[in-house]
């Protein structure tokens, strides 16, 4: 499979002084940059040639990371604007209310094209005044039974004070008016515990919906609407005057103040409580809401007008992803086993420490199954020969098996050190229930550094084999989480080499104990060597080029905006080297212009699975060099954060990562889009018939 063919590994025709760091014309806005990925996201829910309900869990995921987007960009841009250290940040705002709202109009464009769709599929979402008289008797059955009891209406008047808006909760604004004519403003919380798109049909005994067939789907309808037309029994002798739904996003950056703490769980848990407090930076209203009743909660809640954001239809799309639980295979992606190599099934006879002891095990996840992961720590606890087991936790799921091993091996008796990163974001509370639960269980929990977040997978199993003690390892891309291994794209390394595990060992003293290591032997680690090995790295593709030798940097990422590695990238690109960037979400960088940038091409692959694994690919002059890990190109992974890259020193798994994994990813022409040096993108569907790397992966023959 021959790579695209454009110019590289030559000087530029005009070499350019490199501009000075500080030029902000160097680089792209980080914001916007973000913005460009959640349109290439809307871009996969409108691509007809994806399965109906993948594109409308596109749409979904677009509105949940907008919601992100809010919590966290727009809320800190707020904070520098309130601290008067703003720094742009005004402009920044302007810059991104503008992009939002084209956004939002072309998302909800995009709804109304898919709601045709589903429509003509037999999937009966629809309107609450488009239900017929025997419908609506039903649904006001459903109401009764199970909605009406979890409401709670709150007026405000001189004894009700204006209540607490809780975080992207749904809402009903809703105006009454009383006997004497005067008019009051009520919030109903639409239930987040109940289903948002209700089936309307038959009740059963307990109070839930008959289900209907495929070919005889009951209509559905908005939870919300559902309340609306229902008000009069929450509000009974009172008049409805006026109704509008609206949903309020509040500020989720909560800066932990750990190094003024001396208990790390309490500060975490402190923040964690703070910040459903935290102001309100967008307000999402029905285009129709009465200016009175916006008065009323911009006043209340503490906005500026430009915070409103206008919708026609329904408020939060992101409940769009309850219809993925419908059974209409034919309109899903087609399903899939992962492959498991046969020494680390389950079910294998041979022991799976002697198979990464005769090798290193590469695997690339969803493609291959991420049992062998949770396999390894089972046997790991099983086995009478173990003696410790040490491994990080940033991300872990419910109902954890990986937790669940690690209890095991506490009741057989093997010392147990988990470093469960409590910082980890929106993930807090759930970091906090395992870090007790794994305590009370007598495991040596670690909370993490003061000052640093530890985002680093790596597992460590400390095993006796007959005179000698050898140390078996699993590092990774991603989380130790069963269930999103299924939906991102990961790899995983098992080894047992000494020097990795050597290195592993000094990096669970680090973050468990005071140790002040310096150096690793294999493993770049932040914020210790991880940046100074990539620049060294790059450097070295730099000399290479110089010399006239081939020169190539391959870089597969999540996000590429550190100032200080843009530059450097600059300047290999005009030194010859030949730079391909694989970057899924934020890139900062400006590919393409005369002079400066003209070696260095950037795409970004979006597909059935959430593009996760990072990749660091140096040719060095026929010696190739590759690295995996945790580790975006960003200031925050590079310089406040433990990170690891590990590297892969098998030839033949080198090969595999370069020659099948990114190769394939840089010739996709189904889900790869080239991004030009204005920040935009745009799809690289020349190829025929088109290459989808994704799903080349999953059909790829796998060895026995």
């Amino acid at each position: 499979m021959a790579l695209p063919s454009y110019r590289a590994n030559q000087p530029a025709d005009r070499p350019v002084a490199l501009l000075p760091l500080s030029d902000p014309s160097f680089y792209l806005d980080r914001e916007l940059s973000l913005l460009a990925f959640q349109r290439r996201v809307l871009e996969e829910a409108r691509d007809t040639s994806t399965p109906l309900l993948e594109r409308v869990k596109f749409l979904s995921i677009l509105f949940s990371n907008l919601d992100e987007f809010f919590m966290v960009r727009v809320a800190a841009l707020k904070q520098k604007l309130a601290s008067n250290a703003s720094d742009g940040a005004a402009e920044s705002l302007e810059r991104i209310r503008a992009d939002v709202q084209r956004l939002n109009q072309e998302a909800y464009g995009t709804w109304q094209e898919l709601q045709l769709e589903i429509q003509q599929a037999g999937i009966d979402l629809r309107d609450y005044t488009d239900l017929n008289e025997r419908e609506r008797g039903q649904a006001q059955a459903y109401f009764h039974e199970v909605v009406f009891p979890v409401l709670t209406p709150l007026a405000v008047d001189r004894g009700r004070p204006f209540p607490h808006i809780s975080n992207l909760s749904l809402n009903l604004g809703v105006n009454i008016r009383d006997a004497h004519g005067v008019i009051h403003f009520a919030r109903v919380k639409i239930p987040d515990t109940l289903p948002q798109i209700v089936t309307v049909g038959p009740l059963n005994k307990s109070g839930l919906h008959v289900p209907g067939s495929m070919q005889s789907q009951p209509p559905m309808i908005w939870l919300e609407q559902l309340v609306a037309a229902n008000l009069d029994a929450l509000f009974p002798g009172l008049e409805i005057v006026d109704v509008a739904p609206f949903r309020g996003t509040r500020d989720a950056e909560v800066a932990i103040q750990e190094l003024e703490s001396d208990d790390l769980l309490e500060s975490v848990e402190e923040a964690v409580w703070q910040r459903r407090f935290r102001a309100v930076v967008r307000l999402q209203v029905a285009r129709t809401m009465p200016p009175d009743m916006l008065e009323t909660l911009v006043d209340n809640l503490n906005l500026d007008q430009r915070d409103v954001d206008y919708v026609e239809g329904p408020l939060d799309l992101s409940r769009l992803r309850a219809l993925g639980s419908l059974e209409r295979p034919e309109l899903k992606d087609t399903l899939f086993v992962p492959f498991t190599p046969a020494g680390l099934h389950s079910k294998s006879d041979e022991d799976i420490f002697s198979v990464i002891r005769r090798d290193d095990v590469l695997l690339h996840h969803p493609f291959d199954s991420f049992q062998p992961v949770v396999e390894f720590l089972r046997r790991a606890a099983a086995d009478p020969d173990v003696l410790a087991i040490k491994i990080t936790l940033y991300r872990v799921g419910r109902n954890s098996p990986i937790v669940e091993a690690l209890v095991n091996a506490i009741e057989n008796g093997k010392q147990v050190a988990v470093m469960v990163e409590l910082k980890a974001r929106f993930d807090e509370e759930s970091n906090i229930e395992w870090a007790k639960a794994l305590e009370a269980e007598g495991v040596h929990v670690v909370y993490g550094l003061a000052g640093l977040k530890v985002h680093s997978k790596v597992a460590l199993v400390v095993r006796r084999e007959g005179e000698r003690i050898r140390r078996y390892v699993h590092l990774g891309t991603g989380n130790y989480n069963p269930a999103t291994a299924r939906l991102y794209t990961d790899l995983s390394l098992f080894t047992a080499n000494e020097q990795i595990g050597a290195d592993v060992s000094d990096l669970f003293n680090y973050v468990t104990g005071h140790s002040a290591i310096h150096e690793f032997r294999k493993l770049l680690v932040a914020p210790i060597s991880l940046r100074s090995g990539l620049e060294t790295r790059i450097r070295r593709e730099i000399e290479h080029a110089r010399q006239g030798h081939p020169a190539h940097l391959i870089l597969k990422m999540n996000a590429l905006e550190d100032v200080t590695m843009i530059h450097l990238l600059y300047e290999a690109s005009q030194a010859g080297v030949r730079v391909d960037l694989i970057v899924r979400g934020i890139c900062s960088l400006r590919p393409g212009v005369a002079g400066i940038s003209e070696n260095i091409h950037v795409r970004s692959v979006l597909g059935r699975f959430l593009e996760h694994s990072r990749v660091y690919f140096f040719s060095n002059n026929g010696q190739p060099e590759v690295f995996l890990g945790s580790a975006d190109i960003m200031g925050r992974n590079l310089n406040h954060r433990v990170e690891i890259l590990f590297p892969v020193e098998n030839r033949k798994l080198i090969s595999l990562v370069r020659d099948t994994i990114l190769e394939t990813y840089l010739t996709d022409t189904r889900s790869a889009r080239s991004m030009r040096s204005d920040g935009t993108f745009v799809w690289d569907r020349s190829g025929e018939p088109a290459l989808d790397a994704q799903a080349q992966f999953l059909n790829a023959p796998r060895k026995p």
